[in-house]
């Protein structure tokens, strides 16, 4: 799974956890499908949360996010996600995700294959049901490495966060560096009758440039925890990164029927 993802929660997070909304899900909570980025965000650091397209640090590894949700009426609600991460030497990243949907027949699950390729400048998301590839463009800045590296702007200065560094210690089998900020809701800022404190901590590999472990408290929402596992710092094969044989391509804009991109059909071109 800047992952993961993502991982979201960066080096340096890009932003502050928001003081009122929606209840963050896992996806949002790590930078897949919120938060800055977009939809890639995650994709962008080959893990949870990641922009920049990281060169020369090759890796495989599972990510596996957990949230945790006490309700007034004693009642609990805990998910879990979990996918497979690679990334190669030249900043490519596929994703495997296990999706399950609860039917009348029982649950039923398919897996969500996505290839973020910063060389070609395309997204790919393979459909193994209907063998069939949908393709977009990426934006211009996941289209190279970031010539700043893999630094992000310091949080906005706010007397309600505190950001204390943890300095280094070896997290999942990887040495990294850890921050924790503390963000502070007055009492009063959105209703609240006291005042609300929410705590993330992240940690970040020195060398694969992603987290690979998050931790956020919330009392309005519960808990979070990201964990990048099982890492390997070694070159995948490259079939990985390729939409395989056989599959149809589509591309081009708007939506399908099915939900991916409406477009031209064309094989795939398989492994190179």
């Amino acid at each position: 799974m800047r992952i993961t993802t993502t991982a979201l929660i960066v080096p340096v997070l890009a932003g502050i956890l928001v003081a009122q909304g929606p209840p963050p899900d896992a996806r949002r909570e790590f930078g897949r499908g919120g938060g800055f980025g977009g939809p890639d965000a995650r994709l962008l650091g080959a893990g949870p949360g990641g922009r920049d397209v990281i060169t020369g640090a090759p890796y495989s590894a599972v990510e596996v996010i957990q949230r945790q949700q006490s309700l007034s009426n004693g009642n609990s609600i805990s998910t879990k996600t979990q996918s497979n991460v690679f990334r190669d030497a030249q900043g490519r990243i596929r994703t495997e995700e296990t999706l399950t949907r609860p039917s009348a027949s029982g649950d039923t699950s398919r897996t969500m294959v996505t290839i973020f390729d910063p060389v070609a400048g395309n997204r790919y998301t393979l459909d193994s049901s209907t063998m069939t590839a949908h393709q977009s463009g990426l934006p211009p800045f996941a289209r190279r490495p970031d010539p700043r590296g893999s630094s992000r702007p310091a949080p906005p200065s706010s007397p309600n966060v505190v950001q204390t560094s943890l300095g280094t210690a070896v997290i999942n089998g990887v040495s990294a560096t850890g921050t924790q900020i503390t963000e502070t809701i007055p009492a009063g800022a959105i209703g609240n009758a006291q005042a609300i404190q929410i705590v993330r901590t992240t940690w970040v590999s020195t060398e694969l440039k992603v987290p690979v472990q998050i931790k956020t408290t919330d009392p309005r929402f519960g808990t979070t925890d990201m964990e990048l596992t099982n890492i390997t710092q070694a070159e995948p094969s490259a079939s990985l990164f390729v939409v395989p044989a056989g599959y149809t391509l589509q591309s081009g804009g708007g939506r399908g029927p099915g939900g991916g991109p409406r477009g031209n059909a064309r094989r795939g071109p398989g492994p190179q």
